[in-house]
């Protein structure tokens, strides 16, 4: 597997052509393109990763459109995953993050218990608080209000509405994106992220 070099401009040029024509003829016409300037560099790039983060794969770029009006075939965006990861690449720039984005039922409730708890729910409160600090984005999916069995004045009411819980930084469009810099920025950010995402881990499973 060679290594990763950035992605192409040719890669964040083929998602905004794909913005505006998301159809099956212009994929089709364009399918060189995204095999060499998304598909190899994304493969690449978690070949990469994969000492430090786990293995990874690709999501596949076909939309299932079977309960959605909006019909487009294909997703205008690249997403893969590692296994304490997440990247995303579009006409946007890139997303990396890390963390839970969806909680099971059971997960759920366990990770509202370890919220509540004087305990536990603190040292993720100061965890959240040192990310933001940096730059980074935390959230996740919310309730307009309180789960129920909790009260709207507890003291960490926004972490327990959350059905998940995750964080990462959106790069724009920038030179270094397509070019091998663009690897450290990537580990970085995962690694910034690892007390958050091993604090779930421990405590939501």
């Amino acid at each position: 597997m060679p290594k990763f070099r950035g992605f192409p401009p040719e890669a964040l040029r083929f998602y905004e052509q794909l913005e505006a024509d998301p159809s099956k003829a212009f994929w089709q016409a364009n399918k060189s393109v995204y095999e060499e300037a998304v598909h190899q560099p994304m493969q690449a790039l978690l070949a990469d990763l994969e000492t430090e983060f786990g293995p990874g794969r690709m999501f596949r770029p076909y939309r299932d459109v079977r309960f959605s009006a909006d019909k487009s075939p294909y997703k205008t965006y690249c997403a893969a995953h590692v296994e304490k990861g997440y990247l995303s690449l579009s006409a946007d720039g890139l997303y990396v993050g890390r963390g839970q984005y969806m909680l099971e039922s059971g997960p759920l409730q366990r990770f509202r218990e370890v919220v509540a708890s004087d305990k536990t729910g603190p040292e993720l409160e100061k965890l959240v608080t040192s990310i933001e600090k940096k730059g980074y984005e935390v959230g996740g999916e919310a309730l307009k209000s309180a789960p129920r069995g909790y009260s709207n004045d507890h003291p960490r009411i926004r972490l327990l509405r959350n059905k998940g819980l995750h964080a990462g930084r959106q790069f724009p469009p920038e030179p270094w994106l397509h070019t091998p810099k663009a690897l450290g920025k990537i580990q970085k950010v995962l690694r910034d992220l690892g007390p958050l995402d091993d604090w779930l881990r421990a405590q939501v499973g």
